[in-house]
């Protein structure tokens, strides 16, 4: 079973979703989804300013078995994308919920995140996948 923060909230399509101090969100891809895609290889993420639409294409992630779309959990402007990945992109397999988190999001409002799954939610759509 995948480690599940309680503090997140998670999307269907396996992203997570974490509301910061300062009102950003920061989005990743959960452990379930780094298993499932195996070593990941290449993180292609999305420009620092552009803004992005929930439910969207943003990011893609590469892995040696798959190449899989990372959509946005909430509509906003990228504020900020973790520069780590570049070079060690398989830092989203040995930390998915720290230091491989994808991007940083300057929401247009916390509804679309208020109703994303909340930990246990999403374990029981991933029990039933």
């Amino acid at each position: 079973m995948s480690e599940l923060p309680k503090e997140l909230k998670y999307a269907s399509s396996h992203e997570w979703a974490r509301l910061e101090s300062d009102g950003t969100i920061v989005v990743g891809i959960t452990d379930h989804a780094q298993e499932a895609l195996g070593d990941v290889v290449y993180v292609e993420l999305p420009e620092v300013g552009s803004t992005i639409d929930a439910g969207a294409e943003v990011a893609v992630v590469e892995s040696v078995k798959a190449a899989s779309d990372i959509y946005a959990p909430v509509t906003g402007e990228v504020v900020e994308i973790n520069p780590a990945l570049e070079d060690e992109p398989e830092t989203v397999n040995h930390s998915p919920y720290a230091d491989g988190w994808f991007f940083r999001v300057k929401p247009a409002g916390l509804g679309e995140l208020e109703d994303m799954l909340d930990a246990d939610d999403y374990q029981n759509a991933i029990d039933e996948s």
